[in-house]
């Protein structure tokens, strides 16, 4: 069966707080719609302070999803974990656990813009250990016992609905990454398809004698979007994407892998890379032979609203039900 996601990072470059207000109440119709549907989660994220509006509160708007539907999967991937209070944090996915009865899943990594840290007064060198303490609150916090932190005795409650915990994921492309999810026998999320450092992470798992396993994008996890019409759509539609890509390529140092980095000028580039592609029906029933997800990106950079939503119910109603 294949498993199927449905994206919003509710960029809108320029938008009005009248326009950026109708964007959100249709994201939630959306993510509605697609629960009626089968799609399996809807995926939200995370960026602070971006000039086009990118979501900054991944946990608010999942906690409206998670309101507006009662089948559908709801995955923040990625958290930026230490720019969290730890305990606060343990909270919300508590009771937003709780809201969605399980539908939570949360991915933590440490991000890659420096200039969200200093944002948030984090110093940068402190990434690692911060998040080696958020981890290590969160599992200790969700037990519902009292916990040493920070050389005193707290107590988080209410206890999540999940047992022994909600859905937490170490995302990242490292070693040390790989690490702190082994260590802590906590499932791994690549940042892209690193099968040495899934394997790095399966040898460390050994030696500490804990579980967990590895969640990781395919070789190819293009960013879809449906049109009966594709040439029509990048014409129309192109640079929508290629803003996209084009913001995530300026925030990605040499060092960092993800499934989605473009080395795309130009809308002509982006089509032919592959990374972002817009695909008929038919075609789209064709990749989920070959591709663990399909990952629709209804509303990418900015995309006008009724596109979104023609893109979406083409791959409910015309794909769907022909890959299961």
């Amino acid at each position: 069966m294949t498993f199927t996601v449905v994206r919003f990072n509710l960029v809108a470059p320029g938008a009005s707080p009248d326009a950026l207000a109708a964007r959100y109440r249709t994201a939630l119709e959306m993510a509605a719609y697609a629960d009626g549907h089968g799609v399996a989660t809807v995926q939200t994220e995370e960026h602070h302070g971006a000039a086009n509006n990118w979501l900054p509160s991944p946990f608010v708007f999942a906690g409206a999803v998670l309101g507006a539907t009662r089948r559908i999967g709801v995955t923040v991937s990625a958290a930026v974990g230490p720019l969290y209070d730890p305990l606060r944090l343990a909270e919300d996915i508590a009771v937003l656990d709780l809201l969605g009865r399980g539908r939570l899943t949360t991915v933590v990594g440490i991000g890659y813009r420096p200039e969200e840290y200093e944002r948030s007064g984090v110093p940068w060198p402190e990434r690692g250990r911060r998040q080696d303490e958020l981890l290590e609150t969160l599992l200790a916090a969700w037990t519902g016992e009292p916990f040493t932190y920070r050389g005193r005795t707290v107590r988080v409650t209410p206890r999540p609905y999940t047992r022994p915990h909600p859905l937490l994921l170490v995302g990242g492309s490292s070693r040390a990454a790989a690490r702190r999810a082994a260590r802590l026998g906590l499932p791994f999320f690549p940042s892209a398809h690193l099968p040495e450092l899934a394997a790095h992470y399966d040898e460390l798992r050994t030696g500490y004698g804990t579980g967990g396993w590895t969640m990781m994008p395919g070789p190819v996890t293009p960013l879809l979007h449906v049109s009966e019409d594709p040439d029509r759509a990048w014409a129309a539609y192109g640079e929508h994407f290629l803003h996209e890509a084009r913001t995530y390529a300026s925030w990605q140092s040499a060092g960092v892998r993800s499934a989605v980095r473009s080395r795309a000028g130009t809308v002509a580039e982006l089509r032919a890379e592959g990374v972002y592609r817009i695909v008929t029906p038919d075609d789209c029933a064709e990749l989920a032979a070959g591709l663990p997800s399909l990952v629709l990106h209804p509303l990418c950079g900015g995309m006008p609203e009724e596109e979104g939503w023609r893109s979406l119910r083409l791959l409910c109603e015309k794909v769907l039900p022909r890959v299961g």
